[in-house]
Order: C-alpha cells, then structure tokens, then sequence
C-alpha cells in the first residue's frame, strides 16, 4: 500500500465514522506530521477524498470535511430510492443460503452495533442482487451512505431508532427469505423514505451551524501567518 493510499483510507474513515466532523479543518501541516508523511501524498489524499464528496478544498488556501447540503442528502436518498429496492427484489429472486445467511448476520448484531450493522446490511443488500454492474454503481456511494448512518446516530436529537430501524429490516429479509420480490421492494423502499425526513433536518442543522469553506481556510492561513 503506498502512503497516499494509507492515507486516503485513514482519513477517510475518520470522516465517515464522524471522528472528523462537518465543517472541521484539515490542516495539511499537521497532518502530514501526524502521518509521517510529505505533502505530496496527503494532497493526493484530500483529492481523491474531495472526489468522494467527504471534503472540500478551496484551491490554494486548504480543505475542510464536507458539510451535507439538504440537497446533497435528497440527491443521495433519490439514488437509493431508485437502486435499492432493486436490489431486494433481485435478492429476493435468487438469494442463495449463504447470502441470506450473511443478511442474517448483519440483523442479529443491530442491537450490539447499530450503526455498523445498518451499512452493513445495506452493503450486503447490494451484493445478494448478484448483478456486478449494480454493485459497481453503487460502491462509490457506500462511503457516503456510511457517513449519513454515522451523522444521524448517538446523541443527534434527530437520530433515527435503532430498533425501528432493525425491524424494518428483518421484515426485508423475511421478504427475502420468502422469495417475494413484490414485497421486499416495497419494504426497502418504505426503509429509505422512513429515513429522508430525519436525515433531511440534520442536513439543516448542519448548514445553519457550517463555517464557510473558503472563508475557514482563509482564516487559518492569516492565524499562521502572523
């Protein structure tokens, strides 16, 4: 692994995980410091990362983490709404005992991990369609979707039910499970609309409390030079 590629993941899973919040600074000083790297590794990091939606850089100045738009969130819902029910209908059409064991797998362990368990599920969801192309759609997504489960969950005052949210999808899988493609749509697509709403409102929060990107880096740049 180089040491782009180490940091691009790292950082990455900072950001998804909200150990970096929206909004923060990345300050390329101190990072590369702190990973023992030269700046020309970690740039290409916060390039691909800026790729991926999760940063934002104002040429010149610096980056910060992404703050999500209501409308980078509606964008995002409206992709799953259309890719994801698909999914659990073909699921449901093929499904072999090993992917429904998988699904399993993920919905028993929602209670001792919820947020983990929820991407993870989605994740498999994906993968039980057995069709390559739309798990090739889909993967430049799943960072994303990680990020929003993360955002809107612990002591956010709009986070969605972690047991709701576990029922939603045991009733997915039973529909799996049962081979009724019909029904398994129709849950998923009820599962991501049941999440707009809230997702949607956190989205606003973040906005009225976000720093504007150019003018953060511009600060941090005057606080250094003087």
């Amino acid at each position: 692994m180089t040491r782009g590629e180490r940091v691009y993941r790292e950082l990455r899973e900072r950001i998804v995980t909200a150990d970096l919040r929206p909004g923060q600074r990345l300050i390329e000083r101190d990072l590369a410091a702190e990973f023992e790297v030269s700046r020309i590794p970690l740039r290409e990091a916060l390039q691909r990362l800026a790729g991926d939606g999760l940063v934002t850089t104002v040429p010149g100045q610096g980056s910060i983490v992404t703050v999500p738009t209501p409308k980078d969130i509606a964008d995002l819902f409206d992709v799953r709404a259309g890719l994801e029910p698909l999914a659990a209908r073909l699921a449901a059409a093929g499904a072999g005992p090993e992917t429904l064991r998988r699904l399993r797998a993920c919905v028993d362990s929602d209670t001792a991990a919820p947020v983990d368990a929820n991407a993870d599920f989605h994740r498999e969801l994906v993968a039980a369609a057995g069709n390559p192309l739309l798990t090739q759609i889909m993967e430049p997504l799943e960072a994303r979707m990680r990020w929003l489960f993360h955002l809107t969950s612990g002591a956010d005052p709009v986070e969605r039910d972690p047991a709701r949210q576990r029922r939603e999808h045991e009733a997915l899988l039973e529909a799996i499970e049962a081979a009724d493609a019909d029904r398994a749509a129709a849950i998923s697509l009820a599962h991501l609309e049941d999440g707009r709403a809230p997702t949607l409102e956190a989205a606003r929060r973040w906005q009225v409390a976000a720093v504007d990107a150019e003018e953060a880096t511009r600060t941090r740049r005057r606080r250094v030079s003087a």
